[in-house]
């Protein structure tokens, strides 16, 4: 019988394309809670599993070669989850690097732009215009690039894939971007199509009451953003 992979998670975008993905393909798993607003990813035995401090990490105790593989980053388990289930992940060499080119597209850009996007519209202590309108602009430059290929493609790479399952989390919080669906019909299309699959909605559903706030407390802004992340570990 198939052991449950154990999921390090905390209800974010990068936390959501794991549990997407897991509840996609039928995977059974298991929900280890990392609070980042308290300070879970710092604990030893986390950084064992995931040295970079970050969530989502799993381990799963049947890896390839049969013995538990853990993995950190979330492009790298979206890989390994598609290959270990077949699914959302081709075979064929030229659809499997289109697939990849979009999932680094998610990994490179998209992540961390509308990030920083979140990050000075809404979490920054002080008022930036210069870096409010600069990755404000760059989140309207990303979208219109998704856009004009989801013009073409019914999903970003072709068929629904793992490089859906990256982007889509990060574009369910666009208002947070200073972005209007509404500006991008063949996105906004895209968008309802996955936000209406039952498996993303269950995979949202995990831990729905510790999201993190814009209105949070000392502790968690120093866990976040602070110097603890500084700190030499």
């Amino acid at each position: 019988m198939t052991q449950p992979i154990d999921l390090y998670y905390w209800p974010t975008p990068n936390g959501w394309k794991i549990s997407i993905m897991l509840e996609e393909t039928e995977t059974p798993y298991n929900v280890i809670p990392v609070d980042i607003t308290a300070g879970d990813q710092f604990h030893s035995e986390f950084l064992t599993i995931s040295p970079n401090n970050k969530m989502p990490a799993i381990v799963d105790p049947d890896g390839p070669d049969g013995q538990p593989m853990s993995l950190f980053e979330s492009g790298a388990i979206l890989i390994y989850l598609g290959e270990k289930t077949g699914h959302f992940l081709p075979s064929n060499p030229r659809e499997r690097y289109l697939v990849t080119q979009w999932l680094m597209f998610q990994m490179g850009g998209v992540g961390p732009m509308l990030g920083q996007a979140h990050h000075f519209r809404q979490y920054a202590p002080e008022q930036i215009p210069y870096a409010i309108d600069r990755y404000t602009n760059e989140a309207t430059r990303l979208y219109r690039v998704l856009n004009k290929q989801l013009g073409e493609t019914e999903y970003v790479a072709g068929d629904y894939s793992i490089a859906d399952i990256a982007i889509f989390p990060w574009i369910l919080p666009y208002e947070r971007q200073g972005q209007n669906l509404a500006d991008y019909p063949h996105l906004q299309r895209w968008f309802d199509t996955i936000n209406a699959r039952p498996a993303v909605q269950r995979g949202l559903a995990i831990l729905p009451d510790r999201r993190v706030s814009q209105n949070m407390d000392d502790r968690a802004r120093e866990n976040l953003f602070g110097t603890r992340q500084m700190e030499q570990r």
